[in-house]
């Protein structure tokens, strides 16, 4: 018999964890609570970070992630953990291009352009040409090369509900407990599975009261990007695992408030790379932030801000925290990001205008701004780079120009803590008898499930990449496991047969043979 690698949750990480499992030999069972798989990779807008790449441009190698990471991460890099942090974080940037080739030559994604998001210092965020969202293109891809292997099994609507252990092992007595597989629970029928369990279940973004509350109660009544849904660290704390970073949870500057609901909690991301290619930020008709800064510090320019609403309790529901800032995108800015500006106007998120129809306030912006991307001033915000913003303003040719504009808040996005895991996305784990962290026999984890690589804040792009690297890593480590269970399976078997052939079977009259 052949043991599975049995991957909990099938976002991006849990797609990678199979596909690197399969590719190292062994069958996959892939276990997803929804009804579908995709997860919040699905929905991923912007794009995936790598570097260096054939498709960026540049005079120089782009050599700067790794440092542009540690920079976002911010003070949590100077924990005691930041050793560990920035072997993370070397492995996460170093493998970046890897990444990137993998889901090109091995998937069949298209990852040729190339956009510069806040808070980097060069352009790395890789996007496909075509209509279809990065998020949506690459689970796609992912799930259709996954459904061709017969060995990969795909079970939706499937629960784990708990994580099987045996007793300590005999050669570390003080460690954690050895994982053997999983519960779970489906229809109404709980059932178990053995093998080596990658888990990659997601944050707890949309877990509003539970662990959220937990961690960051001062966020209630914050609307969100994700689907309301419990967080699964538990099942991982159950058998000891460490958590890190619980309280760093990423407020995203831009979710988009629909006006035929503007208080409904749920947001449609309004994907970074608006601003990357061109986008700004207005309050009241005036800027008031440089756009192109790093998620954390945008988000709190903007909640720094007059609220536009309160929360208050209206028939047992709570309208959201949110504020009045528009988002507007010029020509140039339209025509890179005309797929998502298109989805967008479909469901009445944004709206086109011509300049001579706005208000005064903000036609005096766009020409003010329109002088400093052309380079006659500065721009008093610090904001260098322009993406791909075209309007003018000679002689009033800015009046007919048609831009796009639609209202966002903050929201919240993204949960930096996790699962304390090793550079071979082993989960860590400790005992009363030992209080330093120790892998988990048995146990791999992948994605937003984890703690410790990003910090305080994440860069956009780096989610999928999170995804993709150590996705890779724990399917092709817990296929290792499953290979070292079925020799020893085989051994045992083996053995067991020996014996039994040994002995002479008792109450046979051998004269009647």
């Amino acid at each position: 018999m052949q043991h599975p690698v049995i991957v909990v949750g099938a976002g991006l990480a849990g797609l990678t964890a199979s596909f690197s499992a399969l590719r190292a030999g062994s069958p996959v069972i892939l276990l997803e609570r929804a009804a579908a798989a995709g997860g919040n990779s699905i929905k991923a807008s912007s794009g995936i970070n790598g570097a260096p790449t054939v498709y960026q441009s540049g005079p120089v190698p782009d050599t700067f992630f790794y440092d542009d990471t540690i920079r976002s991460a911010g003070s949590r890099m100077y924990s005691a953990e930041r050793s560990q942090r920035e072997t993370l974080i070397a492995q996460l940037t170093n493998r970046s291009a890897a990444a990137i080739d993998f889901l090109v030559d091995d998937i069949g994604v298209d990852l040729s352009v190339v956009s510069l998001m806040g808070g980097h210092s060069v352009a790395r965020t890789h996007r496909g040409g075509g209509g279809s969202p990065p998020g949506w293109s690459i689970v796609k891809a992912m799930l259709d090369s996954l459904k061709r292997d017969v060995r990969f099994q795909l079970r939706t609507e499937h629960e784990v509900t708990q994580l099987l252990t045996s007793p300590l092992s005999g050669d570390d007595d003080d460690g954690p407990a050895t994982v053997t597989g999983v519960e779970v629970a489906h229809q109404g029928e709980t059932t178990r599975l053995d093998g080596p369990v990658v888990f990659t279940t997601g944050g707890f973004a949309g877990d509003a009261d539970g662990l959220l509350a937990r961690y960051r109660p001062d966020l209630a009544g914050c609307p969100t990007t994700n689907s309301p849904r419990p967080g699964m660290h538990g099942l991982l704390t159950a058998v000891g695992a460490e958590l890190v970073d619980m309280e760093s949870v990423q407020i995203h500057p831009t979710g988009f408030v629909d006006p035929a609901n503007p208080n409904k909690p749920g947001k449609i991301l309004a994907a970074e790379m608006l601003r990357g290619e061109g986008g700004i930020l207005l309050h009241k008709g005036r800027r008031f932030v440089n756009e192109m800064g790093t998620r954390e510090n945008v988000s709190d320019t903007i909640m720094k801000l007059p609220l536009d609403r309160a929360p208050l309790k209206t028939g047992g529901s709570a309208t959201p925290r949110q504020w009045d800032v528009q988002l507007l995108l010029d020509p140039g800015a339209f025509v890179r990001t005309k797929p998502n500006v298109n989805f967008y106007l479909s469901k009445g998120l944004m709206a086109k205008h011509k300049v001579k129809d706005l208000d005064e306030v903000t036609r005096e912006t766009l020409r003010e701004y329109a002088g400093v991307v052309a380079g006659q001033r500065q721009d008093s915000l610090g904001r260098k780079a322009f993406g791909h913003w075209t309007l003018k303003w000679e002689d009033g040719v800015g009046d007919e120009a048609e831009v796009y504009v639609g209202r966002v808040t903050p929201v919240v996005h993204f949960t930096m803590g996790g699962a304390v895991i090793d550079e071979r996305s082993r989960v860590l784990a400790s005992t009363l008898s030992a209080p330093v962290p120790r892998p988990v026999k048995g146990l791999w984890a992948a994605g937003e499930i984890t703690g410790g690589i990003h910090g305080d804040n994440r860069l956009g792009g780096s989610s999928l990449l999170e995804c993709v690297v150590y996705g890779l890593v724990a399917g092709e480590e817990a296929s290792k496991h499953a290979k070292t269970l079925d020799v020893a399976e085989r051994v045992a078997s083996s053995s067991s047969s020996s014996s039994s052939q040994s002995k002479e079977p008792s109450g046979v009259d051998w004269t009647d043979l």
